[in-house]
């Protein structure tokens, strides 16, 4: 005998249908992301992870710079992942990393002059440009109302990774 669903089984049915949809589109964004945000400032010399540690180091908070840990876990990646980033980075003159003056066994990464060239005179008018062009149509409260849902979602993500005994998977979710 087959019983009919309540109205609850088809709510909840129905809602990880959609969270399906939402985690893919999340996904395809996530990748178009560093397709288009890399070609428009590709000229700089720049990648989407790239972008993201200079505006992290941009900010008046990180304005001493900011430890490789701190760093990664503000960023929400991998030591491992943002020493290659870094490396790079320092090879181009981006950033500089010296030992922490507070802990010689931890290293600080700074802007350097020249990165910060990059940055404010360079990048920044293209991510501006950018962002315009990602976000026609939408309204102020359209944005705010994403980065509401977008911050909901990710101190979720964030409760489950420590959860999971990953104290270092997430930082503070401030954007720069």
């Amino acid at each position: 005998m087959v019983f009919p669903r309540t109205t609850e089984q088809r709510s909840a049915e129905t809602k990880l249908e959609l969270a399906n949809r939402l985690f893919f589109r999340l996904y395809q964004c996530a990748n178009m992301l560093h397709k288009t945000g890399t070609r428009a400032v590709e000229d700089e010399g720049l990648t989407t992870q790239q972008w993201a540690i200079l505006g992290a180091l941009s900010r008046d908070k990180a304005q001493g710079g900011m430890s490789m840990g701190d760093l990664a876990r503000y960023l929400m990646v991998s030591r491992q992942n943002l020493s290659g980033v870094i490396s790079r980075m320092e090879r181009d003159g981006h950033v500089a990393v010296l030992p922490d003056p507070r802990d010689r066994r931890s290293r600080v990464v700074t802007m350097t002059d020249s990165g910060r060239h990059v940055w404010e005179v360079l990048a920044l008018p293209k991510i501006r440009t950018y962002y315009e062009q990602i976000l026609g149509g939408f309204s102020v409260e359209d944005v705010t109302h994403t980065l509401h849902y977008l911050l909901k979602m990710l101190e979720n993500m964030q409760r489950i990774d420590s959860e999971r005994g990953n104290p270092d998977g997430g930082g503070d979710a401030e954007e720069h």
